[in-house]
């Protein structure tokens, strides 16, 4: 990317934060936090979760002999389908359908899939007066902007704007001010455009096979109107869009409001096997009469098959469009989809889709905006894994084709990244040389790194921001400090490695040393072996041979240790994520690895459960914490460990209820990014300057926390485990 193009994302990256990011904000929480409180609710929710994704599994398997049946059950019914290959053909199929109905208006519930193949316009050239008929969607028509979101695509718009919008498009005599009076607006003028269409149109959020029925979820009653007051219903759907039967609706229905918008159950829960045998509305004569009705129902394509061949897109045809990956995405939550999004689709799973449907050149535009927290596969209601497909994606940019994974089908080498990495992806990708090359250098690096041209060329060549504080490397490394000192446990209750991270071992040496301390103070001989990096930086820039050739040889070294009944003890939640998740994706055999890693807190809190003794560590005495748990360590659910452990000691802990630093590993080095990294980082500054915890000792468990934190706040923070080492 030139630095022509880095400027201009950027300042529309800035635009944004001014301009749609308080809405978006404030939006996108109250949807996540009504998540939470609405998925409390239910007795399985992690079951419910796992029977929707067995559906869609069986769905996308199966699904050519369920488009068969599902063209018998609509034919039955008395019905048309038809299977578009692109958007063109959809369009196509529907322009010639208002042209046989000689039609004049066409209304539109909301359909993403509609959006994606442009029929509006399609339609607008045809000379058809098209009506949204969704609020949002006719906001958004009226504005002439593109939508910002899966489910809310006006979510970026405040209601004084809306308000505006209506006054300026209307001229109304007593504008509308207040909510209540902006939606009877609203559905007055949606009502007369609706009574006098002559075609309707409507998504799916589901087609069930076995009836031809189609499932519609929506928070509006106007999908209705448009499905029963014209004589002619056409419905568009992908066709992963179609699932067995209707008694498999059932997990969906429970699960896409609570994923979406955090309700128990949406407003209108819609279930239609058309033609609807409704009479008509004579509006005229305010009676009811007779009328044939037809309807159409277009599947389409548009790269959806060629998808469901491909192993690492698969995954994608499971969504079923609730927007959570965007709701609980913290750089999401300040810009939107207009920054985090391509042609059509927004949010996390927005990478998979837009390679999909319009290549990975359209996903490239926004790619980098996932940061691999992971937070969006809890939230996914089908567990898709999000953060992989984003990684898989940024691989193919960097190679620059659209095909299969070479190094899957051909066990390419670690050295064999494409020459199209970017430099700066290349450096970060390898910041382990650097760091080894730093510490070895150390002081006379860190000096010569911190001048000013030295800031201005990395800033020009790699994009790293000028205003962020650089790390200092460590003369002497945590593997050199521990292999100068003896073990003082001689009769050990546990065997540990502690593994090496990168940051442990070349910067922050000091939470490695207390590491040590701590397990041999419980009883645990201790080990700190060199080894490799764990390969989460190059998977992070989408250099996914090298990040696999790394994972091999870590990989190794820690099966040795696990043969003689070593415990693997990770300081750094995102080595441990490496290890537990990303190893399986990347390795054939990454089990024993799995099970038998823990988090430097998760394995302390287990010694102590098990009789470790807990005077052996530095009490709190009732000193106040004011703690930040990493974004990895809430994926896997080991956050609690740590206040579980600092409380038992003693210390009066106050959590961080903030999900996400802003940081992100090299994310937040980078000049197209810093001002979405702070904004999302002072999220946490203005928590942990306020009175409950101003005077509170800041500990944080990730290496981009603390190095957010340093930034953000104007008293120092570091790792929990050097509160509780024996000093």
């Amino acid at each position: 990317m030139s630095s022509t193009e880095r400027s201009r994302k950027a300042a529309r990256i800035r635009k944004l934060l001014e301009t749609e990011g308080e809405a978006i904000r404030a939006n996108t929480t109250g949807f996540n936090e009504g998540r939470y409180e609405s998925v409390a609710k239910l007795d399985d929710y992690e079951g419910l979760k796992a029977e929707a994704r067995a559906i869609k599994e069986d769905a996308i398997e199966r699904l050519p002999e369920l488009i068969e049946e599902l063209r018998a059950s609509v034919e039955a019914n008395g019905g048309h389908l038809y299977v578009a290959e692109d958007a063109a053909d959809a369009n196509r199929y529907v322009r010639e359908l208002c042209e046989q109905r000689d039609a004049d208006r066409l209304v539109k519930s909301k359909s993403m899939t509609s959006e994606e193949i442009e029929v509006n316009e399609a339609l607008e050239a045809a000379g058809v007066d098209v009506v949204e008929t969704d609020l949002g969607e006719w906001v958004l028509q009226l504005a002439e902007e593109a939508p910002s979101h899966i489910v809310a695509p006006a979510i970026h718009k405040s209601r004084e704007s809306i308000a505006e919008l209506f006054a300026e498009r209307f001229d109304p005599e007593d504008p509308p001010e207040t909510a209540d009076e902006l939606t009877r607006f609203a559905r007055e003028k949606l009502l007369e455009r609706i009574r006098t269409a002559d075609v309707g149109m409507t998504g799916a959020n589901f087609v069930t096979a076995d009836s031809g029925s189609i499932a519609l979820v929506t928070s509006e009653g106007n999908a209705r109107k448009s499905v029963a007051v014209p004589d002619t219903q056409v419905a568009v759907a992908g066709i992963e869009k179609v699932v067995p039967s209707v008694e498999e609706l059932a997990p969906f229905i429970e699960l896409i409001g609570r994923s979406g918008t955090g309700q128990d159950i949406t407003s209108y829960v819609s279930l239609l096997t058309p033609p609807l045998a409704s009479p008509v509305v004579d509006f005229e004569a305010d009676e009811l009469a007779d009328r044939d009705r037809e309807f159409h129902l277009v599947l389409l394509d548009n790269g959806r098959r060629a998808m469901r061949e491909d192993d690492q897109l698969k995954e994608t045809l499971y969504c079923i469009r609730c927007g959570a990956c965007s709701n609980v995405c913290a750089n999401f939550q300040s810009v939107g989809g207009h920054a985090f999004g391509g042609e059509t689709y927004s949010g996390g799973i927005a990478t998979g889709w837009e390679a999909g449907v319009e290549g990975v050149e359209t996903a490239a535009e926004f790619n980098d905006l996932c940061t691999g927290c992971s937070r969006c596969v809890e939230a996914c209601p089908v567990g898709i894994d999000i953060p992989w497909i984003n990684t898989v994606v940024r691989d193919r940019v960097n190679r620059g084709t659209d095909q299969e994974f070479d190094w899957l089908v051909e066990g390419l080498t670690p050295d064999a990244e494409p020459g199209g990495v970017p430099l700066d992806k290349r450096f970060f990708g390898n910041f382990e040389t650097v760091a080894r090359l730093g510490s070895a250098t150390a002081p006379l690096s860190n000096w010569l790194a911190d001048l000013g041209p030295a800031r201005a060329l990395a800033d020009r060549l790699l994009g790293i921001d000028r205003r962020r504080e650089l790390p200092a490397f460590r003369r002497e490394t945590f593997v050199d400090w521990f292999a100068e000192r003896d073990s003082t446990v001689e009769e050990p209750v546990r065997e540990a490695v502690v593994y090496p991270d990168v940051y442990t071992n070349y910067i922050d040496v000091e939470r490695g040393k207390a590491t040590v301390r701590t397990l041999e103070a419980l009883g645990v001989r201790v080990r700190v072996p060199a080894m490799g990096a764990s390969g989460r930086a190059p998977l992070s820039q989408g250099m996914v041979a090298t990040a696999r050739g790394k994972a091999e040889t870590v990989a190794d070294q820690l099966r040795r240790h696990l043969d003689r009944g070593r415990d693997v003890v990770v300081v750094e939640p995102s080595d441990l994520a490496m290890f537990e998740r990303e190893y399986g994706r990347l390795l054939e055999d990454n089990e024993r690895i799995a099970a038998n890693s823990y988090e430097a807190f998760e394995y302390v809190y287990g010694l102590l459960e098990n009789g470790a003794d807990s005077d052996a560590l530095s009490p709190g005495d009732g000193e106040r914490v004011a703690y930040h748990s990493h974004c990895q360590q809430r994926t896997l659910s080991l956050a609690a460990h740590t206040e579980a452990v600092l409380e038992r000691l003693g210390y009066d802990v106050l959590t961080s209820d903030v999900e996400c630093c802003g940081m992100a590993g090299s994310f937040g080095y980078k000049r197209d990014y810093y001002e979405l990294s702070v904004d999302v980082g002072e999220r946490l500054g203005e928590q942990f300057r306020t009175d409950e915890a101003r005077d509170r000792t800041v500990v944080a468990s990730g290496t981009s926390c603390l190095d957010q934190l340093g930034d953000l706040l104007d008293r120092p923070s570091r790792h929990p485990i050097e509160l509780i080492a024996p000093r």
